[in-house]
């Protein structure tokens, strides 16, 4: 299996379709299957071999697209940088994985100095904006119109096909190294989960540099379907492109799932109708905005994706049926779902050993979708790969149905006077509570607790709330020693570049100076 696989079959069997649609720009499978063969070319000429490096520090674009087929076409490996981190972090990641050529766009185009001053292997840049390059830059049309198509170099298999450098959220990110067969595997059990079907249109609207829109995005290359895209995501642009391109699918995260549904931009009347099906994860949901999204789009499927950079991305995944209101009393709406096709998932203690169903553990997968490991890492990769297994660090239980419920991340999880808090369980009392438009629960230090449970809330525009009606409020929902002790409200939430929370952020100021941590 290799990734370019899929667009050679495209551009054999329906060589006129659109292949992808940006702004005012349209290609159709034969116009970028010989953009990718010229790109390929392109960088083979600046000195890309077998094996070497390449990064994209850019939004979303059409240009992205063709970069994530162009690199193995011609040999190299995909970087594609976190344009969320700090440009120390960035650096960090370069360095790291001897980068030796970078495209960047106009957004970044400023960082490019810098970087050639302290990037260790970095060689040449590539400018993939729109107008004339900078100076000491490449420009990507002047390369495309002077190469000549390259065949492709087929690297397939175990080859080394992408390092996705995750969070960075505790400590210096960490290069997850992902084969050909890794994430072809992940795609193939995508479409088999019925994530993508014939004469569909893939809406690119998660950051492009995360493996969660690639991941989500390989069973519509097998497929032959569209891809549209815009740069960053927006509420009212999002809407107006699955308008105007008739967009079947997308891949959101639950914080641009509550942002969209609670935009004002729903309340205009617009033909949503070629919308077929949601897939959101990269962090729990809550109820209440769940509801909300269904509410608000009668017609669509939504299914829940789980999984990891290391998993290429899929682990699990709960289906449409089980987010149906005829399937709410099966109590599966709030799971993970269950080992999707090509892999096994179990709940087990920290010695590895399996727990009877319905305890809590960690989850560990196996399968060809589990990385090849961490990029210069050896230590970390045996820690994390322990007879085949993935171990995920977050913890879990599983009922008698194969279905996972996700606790928390083993990190985030709270013990106050010895007792155990997820954190995801107070997140879903606290979000149903018509004030809350967004929260985070977090452990803080607590010399009678040991950890007390801390919330910070984004209130509503227009609503008010005091810190005890939302402590009351959630114990009308959950256990009192669950409940938090303490609220702290914020404009917003820090987010990472996958639209997760950077709870670490939010830790900081209450655990500076001590010993210990959290769990």
């Amino acid at each position: 299996m290799y990734l370019t696989q899929a667009l050679h079959r495209a551009a054999q069997q329906h060589p006129d379709r659109v292949a992808l649609r940006f702004g005012d720009r349209q290609r159709s499978f034969a116009e970028l299957i010989d953009r990718v063969a010229r790109l390929a070319a392109a960088l083979q000429t600046l000195g890309m071999q077998r094996g070497d490096r390449v990064a994209m520090l850019s939004l979303n674009s059409d240009r992205y697209l063709e970069y994530q087929m162009a690199v193995p076409w011609g040999g190299g490996v995909l970087n594609p940088c976190n344009i969320r981190w700090s440009p120390a972090e960035i650096l960090y990641s370069l360095n790291d994985s001897g980068s030796t050529i970078l495209l960047v766009d106009a957004s970044f185009a400023a960082l490019v100095e810098p970087f050639r001053r302290d990037a260790t292997s970095l060689r040449e840049v590539v400018f993939c904006g729109d107008g004339e390059a900078p100076a000491g830059m490449h420009g990507y049309e002047a390369l495309l119109a002077e190469a000549v198509p390259v065949p492709d170099a087929l690297r397939r298999g175990e080859d080394l096909a992408g390092i996705f450098y995750t969070g960075g959220t505790t400590g210096f990110p960490k290069g997850v190294m992902l084969s050909h067969t890794n994430m072809c595997s992940s795609g193939m059990a995508l479409r088999a989960e019925g994530l993508a079907g014939p004469d569909g249109t893939y809406l690119h609207c998660a950051p492009m540099f995360h493996l969660a829109d690639m991941g989500l995005a390989m069973p519509h290359w097998i497929e032959g379907n569209t891809h549209s895209i815009i740069p960053v995501f927006n509420p009212e642009q999002v809407l107006d492109v699955i308008e105007r391109d008739r967009v079947t699918h997308a891949l959101l995260v639950p914080t641009m799932i509550q942002m969209l549904v609670d935009h004002p931009a729903m309340k205009k009347p617009r033909d949503l109708s070629s919308l077929r099906a949601i897939a959101y994860g990269a962090s729990t949901i809550a109820e209440a905005v769940l509801e909300r999204a269904m509410n608000a789009l009668p017609g669509v499927e939504f299914a829940q994706a789980y999984g990891m950079t290391e998993l290429s991305p899929l682990a699990t995944l709960n289906p449409p049926w089980y987010h149906t209101r005829e399937a709410r009393h099966l109590g599966k709406l709030r799971s993970a779902g269950r080992a999707s096709h090509c892999t096994e998932v179990r709940i087990v203690d920290p010695q590895g050993v399996e727990v009877p169903r319905g305890t809590v553990g960690e989850v560990i997968v196996r399968g060809p979708n589990v990385m090849q490991g961490y990029w210069n890492q050896p230590g970390l990769t045996a820690a994390a790969l322990r007879d085949g297994w993935m171990h995920t660090g977050d913890g879990a239980w599983m009922d008698d149905d194969g279905f996972i419920f996700i606790a928390d991340r083993l990190k985030d999880m709270i013990i106050t006077g010895g007792e155990n808090v997820y954190s995801a369980e107070v997140e879903n009392a606290l979000a149903q509570h018509p004030a809350v438009l967004a929260c985070a629960v977090i452990a803080i230090p607590s010399d009678e607790w040991g950890e007390s449970v801390h919330a910070v809330v984004v209130r509503r525009p227009d609503q008010e709330v005091a810190p005890a009606a939302l402590i009351a409020h959630c114990k009308s929902l959950i256990a009192g020693y669950k409940c938090p002790r303490s609220v702290d409200f914020v404009d917003a939430l820090p987010l990472s570049g996958a639209g997760k929370v950077l709870k670490t952020r939010l830790r900081e100021p209450f655990w500076q100076g001590r010993e210990s941590a959290v769990a």
